[in-house]
């Protein structure tokens, strides 16, 4: 436990000192929340029963404990939140956006998701919060804390937009004034009491751009979002295969999609990193869906070593791409059909069950 709790000018005082820490870590800000969420509880369960969580059954196996820190990690009394950019070193703001929707103009390029071409960010941001909390130790004396990101059942956009971090946008996501989306969140949770930062007002008016440009129509009401229908969610976390209504709208997308954030005005203001982990790792990036297609296990494991990529692994892979090939081929010029068709043809006899189905579809779209 911490060896005693602040009064409110010690609070203001810890707190500026975590925040230099956090930034020399590569944080770009530092907030803190409290831990009665009980206003968000009824929306949670109402998103729980309409389904949109699919088949994510642990969000529906916590229930609201998601929304109840202290019951999570008995003894917490405060949650610091974190927010961590990833664009990568070499990006030009706001340049990335013309960049990003352009490659979706190109049908025979697969697109990853920005925040998956580099080094898995569970990792990176984890291992810099317990670094964190190592310096806060230093600060407050032994506390007890767990740190979070993206990890648990942590209502962690919630948390952040309580503490300042930014407000809730109509992709759901949370949106700063001054730093876009194009951030990771992480979160500590401690046993001893800061005092809460305050929240953004919202900003973004009447712009509907999130939800006009979504190709699958899974932003269902400003905040809300049937991950059912989410690209992110079809490529990552299905693991089954993908509704075949869905597929003709995910285009190019092989894992994950940015489309609601790289439209955002907001993400003009996006800041780039300092941390290398995130710099684009090239297997991942700008290449053709055949030369994709065409990894072996081997060579799949191999250029997703250390990235959030791996977790899907080679089946899903192959499925992901062999919708995105069957799109390229509905819409190829003459002269690029044999080469997709061939690449499909390459794996019409996979071992998966998965693979073969998702490739016939794909061979169907050009018969």
């Amino acid at each position: 436990m911490a060896t005693s709790l602040p009064n409110h000018t010690d609070s203001g005082q810890w707190l500026a000192q975590i925040r230099a820490w956090a930034h020399e870590l590569g944080f770009s800000q530092i907030g803190v929340s409290g831990v009665d969420l009980s206003s968000a509880e009824p929306d949670l369960l109402q998103w729980l029963a309409l389904g949109y969580h699919g088949n994510l059954h642990y969000m529906e196996r916590h229930g609201l404990m998601r929304a109840r820190p202290a019951e999570l990690v008995p003894g917490t009394i405060s949650v610091i939140t974190a927010r961590m950019p990833y664009l990568p070193r070499a990006t030009t703001p706001p340049d990335w956006q013309t960049r990003e929707l352009s490659r979706l103009d190109q049908p025979g390029e697969g697109v990853v998701s920005l925040y998956a071409r580099g080094r898995d960010y569970h990792k990176v941001v984890r291992a810099r919060l317990r670094k964190l909390c190592d310096r806060i130790e230093t600060l407050v004396g032994p506390f007890g804390y767990r740190a979070f990101s993206d990890s648990a059942p942590v209502l962690e956009k919630e948390l952040a937009s309580r503490s300042g971090q930014g407000w809730r946008g109509k992709h759901s996501l949370v949106l700063s004034r001054d730093a876009g989306s194009m951030f990771f969140l992480g979160e500590i949770f401690v046993d001893f009491a800061l005092e809460p930062t305050d929240p953004v007002s919202a900003h973004c008016g009447t712009c509907t751009a999130c939800i006009d440009i979504c190709p699958t129509g899974a932003i269902v009401a400003p905040g809300v979002v049937d991950a059912r229908r989410c690209i992110s969610y079809l490529t990552i976390e299905n693991h089954g295969p993908i509704p075949e209504e869905l597929r003709p709208l995910m285009g190019n997308h092989i894992y994950g999609c940015d489309d609601c954030q790289t439209i955002c005005p907001w993400n003009k203001y996006a800041q780039t990193t300092d941390l290398p982990d995130f710099d684009e790792r090239s297997p991942l990036v700008g290449h053709q869906l055949v030369a994709l297609f065409a990894w072996d296990e081997a060579t799949f494991l191999k250029n997703t070593e250390g990235g959030p990529i791996r977790r899907i692994n080679h089946e899903r892979w192959l499925r992901n791409i062999a919708v995105a090939l069957g799109n390229a081929l509905r819409q190829a010029d003459p002269e690029q059909v044999q080469a997709l068709r061939a690449a499909l043809l390459s794996r019409a006899d996979h071992a998966s069950a998965l693979v073969r189905e998702h490739v016939a579809w794909a061979l169907a779209q050009r018969d």
